[in-house]
């Protein structure tokens, strides 16, 4: 009688097709000849091994005090970790890179191309982080502000009192058709955080065109309850394909083959959400125009934290945004490099190079954590920083609780990071939106159970 033993002896790796291969083989009428070939039939293939060496990459960085030289020095250590995953072929280090997790996680400001793959690590889970701008034309910028401010919502949840905004029949029918998106869950999901913005980073900016004087308007946030859940499940299917394939691979990097069933559920269903996140920013900006009294003169977009196809080769960008045309289908060859709140969004566009790899730095991008940098300024209250900070702009926190972590100070130097997209060729300025005020979630800890103190 053969047994698992007896397979392991011979070579075979172990797992869960040994019991149905056992049963075969002990069959009294299976020949020797037989056994042998279905054993190497049934076999699953060799594990896939990681690059003995890092695949190249492009690093469009470079370091102006200590701070930022052991950032750096991080963002490239964790890099050369990242690289070895068995995907991968090339990748690009942006100015705006900052560590954002542990070693071999890909860093803010990253790119990396693999092929045949999807992983869903290396998009996060604030799936399409996007930016749209609108034109307002000709209007006072204060009007408009005020107007944005009752037409979105901040923070953790979403708005329960207030009027909701429409799912689109476009969306709610991509949601549908899709097994990993179809579920009463997240309909709900899509349909409740719609017009929300988050928390963190996410913002809403009005500010003046340097070309045309125009009152422009940009908000910035990803795909919500929505993306968070399709991101763990897809590195749940990741992880299943990681013990099968490429046991060394690190978890965070698993992937999904895109030639499964289970990669194309998954591309597609990205596209679903890139189209929730899209009509997200559009109800925001649509109903400001309607409360105002204006038809938009121009509207335009594009994402960070997702994947871009080209053929058989998977762009992840991770706080990095498309410049070449080819990865975003409407074609309008601008895009937003916001930088912090009292600093111009740039309006760029370019195309791809050997440097580049037809990308640009989605931002400033910060060379501390959120908690470090409280830390730091823990000399003066939050008043005195947000007035040092934001003097003479409109900046409003939705909760009313000033966001220390989200003032200028907590992000990289603007004027640094705007000199390295010359430098590196990461895209041409052709205009800028000048601020005039901006909209953030603000301090919202004290709301979370967890944070509230007991009396």
């Amino acid at each position: 009688m053969i047994n698992g033993k007896n397979l392991i002896e011979w070579g075979y790796q172990p797992g869960k097709w040994f019991r149905v291969a056992l049963e075969y083989i002990n069959q009294p009428q299976t020949t020797a000849k037989e056994a042998v070939s279905y054993l190497n039939k049934m076999q699953p293939p060799p594990m896939i091994p990681l690059h003995s060496k890092p695949a190249p990459y492009q690093i469009n960085i470079k370091a102006d005090n200590e701070l930022e030289e052991d950032n750096i020095a991080f963002v490239l250590k964790t890099m050369d970790v990242l690289m070895k995953t068995p995907t991968l072929t090339n990748g690009v280090v942006m100015p705006d890179a900052c560590p954002s997790g542990g070693l071999g996680t890909i860093p803010v400001g990253g790119v990396v191309i693999a092929k045949n793959a999807i992983h869903p690590g290396m998009h996060s889970a604030d799936i399409c982080c996007s930016v749209m701008l609108t034109d307002f034309g000709k209007i006072d910028p204060k009007k408009v502000l005020d107007a944005a401010h009752s037409s979105t919502h901040f923070g953790p949840k979403f708005d329960t009192e207030r009027e909701p905004y429409t799912l689109s029949q476009e969306v709610e029918e991509a949601f549908k058709a899709n097994p990993l998106l179809n579920t009463p869950k997240m309909l709900s999901l899509a349909q409740n955080y719609l017009g929300t913005q988050g928390d963190g980073n996410h913002f809403l900016f009005v500010g003046k065109s340097r070309n045309t004087g125009n009152t422009m308007m940009v908000t910035h946030h990803g795909s919500r309850g929505v993306g968070a859940v399709l991101f763990k499940k897809g590195m749940k299917i990741a992880e299943r394909y990681r013990k099968q394939i490429s046991k060394d691979t690190l978890p965070k990097n698993a992937w999904i083959p895109f030639d499964t069933e289970d990669g194309q559920n998954y591309w597609d269903a990205l596209q679903a959400i890139r189209l929730w996140t899209k009509q997200n920013h559009t109800v925001i900006h649509q109903a400001t125009c309607e409360k105002v009294g204006i038809a938009p003169q121009n509207r335009f977009w594009n994402e960070h934290n997702f994947v871009f196809k080209e053929g058989d080769l998977f762009y992840h960008a991770k706080g990095a945004t498309p410049l070449d045309d080819k990865f975003l289908p409407e074609n309008n060859s601008l895009r937003l490099i916001p930088l912090n709140m009292a600093e111009p969004v740039l309006i760029v566009k370019g195309q791809t190079t050997q440097n580049n790899l037809g990308f640009a730095p989605h931002g400033a991008g910060r060379n501390m954590s959120r908690t470090k940098h409280k830390r730091m300024k823990e000399a003066f209250t939050k008043e005195h920083l947000f007035t040092q900070e934001t003097k003479d702009l409109d900046v409003r926190f939705y909760s009313k609780r000033i966001d220390v972590s989200e003032l200028p100070s907590a992000y990289k130097n603007a004027q640094s990071v705007r000199a390295q997209i010359q430098e590196f060729g990461l895209g041409e300025v052709v205009d800028e939106v000048m601020p005039y005020g901006c909209i953030m979630a603000g301090d919202f800890d004290h709301e979370l159970p967890w944070k509230k103190k007991v009396d």
